[in-house]
């Protein structure tokens, strides 16, 4: 269970007394209180039938309670208590015996990261309150205590009695200077002094044990009856859930400003840069996630430096946000991950947690599962990626080509990708077949300033930014009820007039998206289905010391046009490294990148986009002429 204390949290104001002086202590000591009733209200509803029987028999001895009448009411009262004593035995001993939920994290030994458990460890005795019980990293830009404690939690436990353990965010490790992670560590190191209080300790325990029990009845391998019960007894949970949620988290956010409160006194200077460093953080390594390592995890290869390779991401935003001016002098100062004896070894284990909470990767390296190193990343990954998805559309391409057509497909070009986008959709589309000697398509005289234009404007149209829009979005909601009504109305009608010339805009485009993806929904449930055969069988390791993972998607699903412009874009880099001297790239920020003459050929997307969606060629041929890039050559695919 995380604990409501994050490194992304700094209190205003405090004082630097003891535990039992700070506001946040005792408001958090008040609600656990509160909770703490809510269990005692429950039990005492569990033992009432009994204790209305045990005065029934007690009136039956002394004479008093005597009858007919009063010997049904005990018969009815003593099976009542007995159904209800069962029922409550059953729900505290699924609670006791369910297992709460741990981050899968990386450990860290005292003698992995000596100088790191000396820091901490100085930090809470500066803070006057116990030292984490250990420490562990996590592939998050977050850090909070964690209570393993449990019994459960089997090798991941930590001794009964013993303090929460440290999650520390490991991009954090990279980036930051030692000065920013100990001011970013402070309030969450502070965390222990509450943890150890017995009230609250105990209102912990008994949240996190009616969350487990909730989770009870999704688990794997129980029978009908087992499940049935699990059913009641999450039923049950739930509703005592209910009654102390909101003081278990009021109690969390005391306990959160309790550690902020503590923490103002330590690096009250670096505070300010350190929250700074965090935001930023957090938008490299999500960029990075996203746009670098997604597509190496779906071609089979997981990179080992992630966390290095954040900082080279945050460099280079630094480098091309003017807002982040600065933060790459900081790079001269003393890195946080010179507290690790091998950041190396750390890195890998990190980078290899995060492909197999993200993505659903094996637990280790196979011929299928390879770490790649960043400077093989744009062979093994970007260059495999576009031959992949070239060969999809060309193979997409021959089924549509046979169902319209018997004769025997094209080569694999891009003369034929274009030709297919923009013929005629009342015939098939059969081209004779290029040779290697044929020139380009011949523009017209204008057409190529005019396909210029047009991909100028549609280029500022994708970076204009949002906040114009939400200005826009905000003078609409000033006006008058019935003016934005009408509005509205218009609007929709703006937007299915749209949508009704976009169905006619490129109907070939339209065939051709619905049939990748398709073809991508079939592979990706073959992939899904292998990776849940592997964790059957053991091999994969999809299962933690908490059972199962849960995958944590990265991207939304992508519409078909979306897809086909992916594809297309892949063809054309394809076309371009074999017929000129191109070449694959790795961008930090933005991923699989086409090095043209060593510079990003950036200009490409809005001219892929003007085939795919207005059927328009004119853009991206004279971009192919510009370039030098022969459609006409077949390109080598996967």
């Amino acid at each position: 269970m995380r604990y409501g204390v994050s490194g992304s949290g700094f209190g205003n104001g405090g004082k630097d007394g003891g535990l039992g002086d700070e506001w946040g202590v005792r408001a958090a000591r008040s609600r656990a209180l509160a909770v703490l009733r809510v269990r005692g209200r429950a039990l005492g509803a569990a033992i009432l039938p009994a204790a209305v029987a045990v005065v029934l028999y007690a009136g039956e001895v002394t004479g008093h309670f005597t009858g007919t009448g009063w010997a049904t009411a005990r018969v009815i009262t003593t099976v009542l208590a007995v159904v209800v004593l069962l029922a409550a035995g059953a729900v505290a001993l699924v609670v006791a015996r369910a297992r709460p939920a741990v981050t899968p994290t990386v450990e860290l030994s005292e003698t992995a990261a000596p100088d790191l458990h000396r820091l901490v460890r100085d930090l809470a005795d500066r803070l006057d309150v116990p030292a984490p019980s250990a420490i562990a990293l996590t592939p998050d830009c977050d850090s909070w205590l964690e209570d393993r404690s449990h019994r459960a939690h089997g090798r991941a436990a930590v001794p009964a009695g013993a303090g929460p353990v440290l999650v520390i965010g490991s991009p954090f490790l990279w980036w930051m200077r030692v000065g920013e992670l100990r001011a970013v560590l402070a309030p969450v190191v502070a965390g222990t002094g509450p943890a150890a209080d017995p009230d609250i300790a105990a209102a912990r325990r008994f949240v996190r044990g009616l969350d487990a029990a909730v989770a009870v009845p999704d688990e794997p391998g129980l029978d009908p009856l087992r499940r049935f019960g699990a059913r009641g007894v999450g039923r049950v949970a739930r509703l005592l859930l209910r009654a102390c949620g909101n003081h278990a988290a009021e109690m969390e956010r005391g306990v959160a400003a309790a550690g902020s409160e503590r923490a103002q006194a330590v690096d009250q200077g670096t505070r300010i840069v350190a929250q700074e460093q965090v935001g930023l953080a957090y938008a490299g390594w999500d960029r990075l996630l996203t746009r670098v390592a997604l597509p190496a995890w779906r071609m089979g290869r997981w990179p080992s430096r992630l966390d290095a390779g954040v900082v080279s991401a945050l460099t280079e935003l630094s480098r091309r946000d003017r807002l982040a001016e600065g933060f790459s002098s900081r790079l001269g100062e003393r890195p946080a991950c010179d507290l690790l004896e091998e950041p190396g070894a750390v890195d890998e284990a990190t980078s290899l947690l995060a492909a197999r909470l993200f993505h659903g990767g094996p637990a280790e390296a196979g011929p299928d599962w390879a770490p790649v190193d960043w400077s093989r990343y744009p062979e093994e990954v970007v260059d495999r990626k576009w031959r992949a998805d070239a060969a999809r559309l060309h193979d997409v391409l021959d089924r549509l080509w046979t169902a319209a057509d018997p004769e025997a497909p094209e080569a694999p070009t891009l003369t034929r990708v274009l030709t297919h986008l923009t013929a005629p959709q009342d015939r098939p589309s059969t081209p004779s077949a290029p040779t290697e000697d044929d020139d380009l398509p011949v523009v017209p005289p204008g057409a190529e300033a005019a396909a210029e234009a047009r991909a100028q404007a549609r280029a500022e149209a994708h970076a204009r930014p949002e906040h114009l829009a939400a200005e826009e979005e905000d003078r609409h909601e000033t006006e008058g009820r019935d003016e934005h009504e009408a509005e509205t109305d218009a609007g929709h009608e703006t937007d299915a007039e749209h949508e009704d010339e976009d169905d006619v805009r490129n109907p070939a485009a339209d065939a051709l998206a619905a049939a990748l993806s398709a073809q991508v929904a079939r592979e990706d449930a073959e992939r899904e289905a292998r990776a849940a055969a592997g964790a059957t069988s053991g091999a994969a390791g999809f299962t933690g010391p908490d059972g199962p993972w849960p995958l944590a998607p990265l991207l939304p699903p992508r519409t078909g046009r979306d897809l086909l412009a992916d594809h297309v874009t892949a063809l054309v880099c394809c076309a371009a490294v074999d017929t000129t001297g191109a070449a694959p790239g790795l961008d930090w920020l933005d991923g699989p990148a086409l090095l043209v003459d060593g510079e990003r050929a950036a200009d490409l997307g809005p001219r892929v986009l003007a085939l795919v969606e207005e059927g328009d060629p004119a853009p991206l041929r004279a971009w192919l002429s510009t370039t030098g890039v022969r459609p006409e050559k077949p390109v080598r695919l996967l």
